[in-house]
C-alpha cells in the first residue's frame, strides 16, 4: 500500500517544467549557464523540442536572482507581430524590476512617456496585477522599447538578465530580418542587460545564430544540450518505481531509455504510464502496455502531421523506416523509394524540417520524434 504523502508524489513529470526533486542530468550544462549569467554572457540554448531547455533556464534563474543581478523571463510564444512584442517585453521588464504598483507605475512614468496604460489587478490579494502598456508605432520607436532594460539598469544600479522562450516566434514575424537587425544593434551595445534565448523549433533558431547572413550570428555563447545519459536515467527510475512500491530492474529500465531514445520528456511519460500497468514487478509486457498507451495518446497529433504529406515525402520517411540516414541521392535508394529527381530530394528534406518531422545529426538524417518513428513503423507498413 501506497502512503498518503505517496499519492501526493509524482515519480516522474512531464508536460511541465521540471522541479528540483526531479532536475537530473543538466550538472554541466547549468554550470556552464550560471556562470553566463552571473558574469553577462548572452546564451543561446540549442536542443530539440521538450529536452528541458525551460526546466534548465529558471533552475538557473533561481539560483543567480539577488539584489545585484534580477533575471527576467519572457514567453514570446503568443507574440504574432512586433510591436506585441514590444509591448510584452516592456510589460515584463517593468512588471518584473518591480514589486509594488505604485513603484511600476513611477518607472513607467520615468522612462516611458505617452502612455495610456490599462491596469488589471488580479483577486483575491489584489497585490499581483498586470500592465497593457498599448505602445504602438505612433507612441515609441522600437529602439526606445528595446532600450529600456538598459536604462532601468543603469537607474537602479543593477544588472539584467533577460530570459526569452520561444525566440523563434521573432523569425515568423514580417520582415523579420529587419526586426532582428534591429534588436541586434541596441542589445549589442548594452552593458548591463545580457540576453538567454532558446525556444521549441530548432531549426528555426539554428537558421536566426549559426547562418552568417543572419543579424544573430554569433551574438552569445551556444549551448546545445545533449542526451541525458542512460546511466544518469537508471537509478532515477528505479527510485520513481520504488517510491511507490514497484520494482523495476536495470534491464528493464535500460530497454524503457532505448525504447524513446532517451528523450527526457517521453522517458519520464513512458515510465509513468508503464508504472500504472504495473502491480508490483515491472514485466516487459507492461513496458509494452506503457508504450502502447504513449502511442495511442499522441496517435491524433501524428495523423494530423501526416495527412496531408505528398507522396514523396512519405516515401521519404518510409526510407528512413528501413534505415537510411544519408545519400538518398544515391541511384539505388533514389529509385527504390521513388524519391523523385535529385533536386527534388533537397526539397523533401527541407519540407520535413521544416514540419519538424525530421532532424539532422553529425550528417544523419534522424526522427525529430522518436515515438512518431513507432508509430509511423505501426501504420506506414503493411
Amino acid at each position: 500500500m501506497r502512503t498518503a504523502q505517496n499519492d501526493l508524489q509524482k515519480p516522474f513529470v512531464f508536460g511541465q517544467a521540471i522541479g528540483e526533486n526531479h532536475f537530473i542530468g543538466r550538472e554541466r550544462e547549468q554550470k556552464r549557464l550560471l556562470a553566463n549569467f552571473s558574469h553577462g554572457i548572452n546564451t543561446i540554448l540549442m536542443a530539440p523540442r521538450r529536452w528541458g531547455k525551460t526546466s534548465l533556464v529558471k533552475r538557473t534563474m533561481s539560483e543567480v536572482q539577488s539584489d545585484q543581478i534580477k533575471v527576467i523571463y519572457i514567453d514570446a510564444y503568443f507574440c504574432r507581430d512586433e510591436y506585441e512584442f514590444y509591448n510584452h517585453f516592456a510589460e515584463s521588464v517593468l512588471h518584473q524590476t518591480n514589486s509594488r504598483f505604485e513603484e511600476w507605475t513611477e518607472t513607467a512614468a520615468e522612462f516611458l512617456t505617452r502612455l495610456s496604460p490599462k491596469v488589471s489587478y488580479h483577486l483575491p490579494s489584489m497585490e499581483e496585477f498586470s500592465v497593457s502598456l498599448g505602445i504602438t508605432p505612433r507612441t515609441h520607436k522600437p529602439e526606445e522599447i528595446l532600450q529600456l532594460p538598459e536604462v532601468i539598469a543603469k537607474r537602479k544600479n543593477i544588472h539584467l538578465m533577460i530570459c526569452i522562450d520561444e525566440f523563434q516566434q521573432i523569425g515568423e514575424f514580417a520582415d523579420s530580418l529587419t526586426v532582428q537587425k534591429r534588436m541586434r544593434s541596441v542589445w549589442q551595445h548594452q552593458e548591463r542587460v545580457n540576453y538567454c534565448l532558446f525556444g521549441s523549433k530548432k531549426h528555426l533558431l539554428q537558421n536566426m545564430f549559426l547562418k552568417s547572413s543572419y543579424p544573430f550570428y554569433k551574438f552569445g555563447d551556444i549551448i546545445p544540450l545533449d542526451p541525458i545519459p542512460e546511466t544518469t536515467w537508471l537509478p532515477y527510475l528505479q527510485q520513481g518505481f520504488k517510491s511507490w512500491n514497484k520494482e523495476l530492474s536495470e534491464d528493464i529500465a535500460r530497454q524503457l531509455c532505448q525504447t524513446v531514445q532517451l528523450h527526457p520528456s517521453y522517458v519520464q511519460q513512458l515510465a509513468w504510464l508503464t508504472l500504472l500497468n504495473t502491480d508490483k514487478v515491472v514485466t516487459e509486457t507492461n513496458l509494452q502496455q506503457g508504450l502502447d498507451d504513449l502511442i495511442n495518446e499522441n496517435s491524433s497529433l501524428f495523423i494530423q502531421q501526416t495527412e496531408h504529406l505528398t507522396p514523396y515525402q512519405l516515401n521519404f520517411l518510409n526510407a528512413m523506416l528501413n534505415g537510411v540516414q544519408s545519400d538518398f541521392a544515391k541511384e539505388g535508394i533514389r529509385e527504390q523509394y521513388q524519391l523523385g529527381s535529385y533536386s527534388n530530394i533537397a526539397r523533401i528534406k527541407t519540407a520535413l524540417i521544416e514540419k519538424e518531422l525530421i532532424d539532422t545529426e553529425k550528417g544523419k538524417i534522424i526522427f525529430a520524434d522518436p515515438v512518431f518513428s513507432i508509430w509511423l513503423k505501426r501504420n506506414m507498413r503493411a
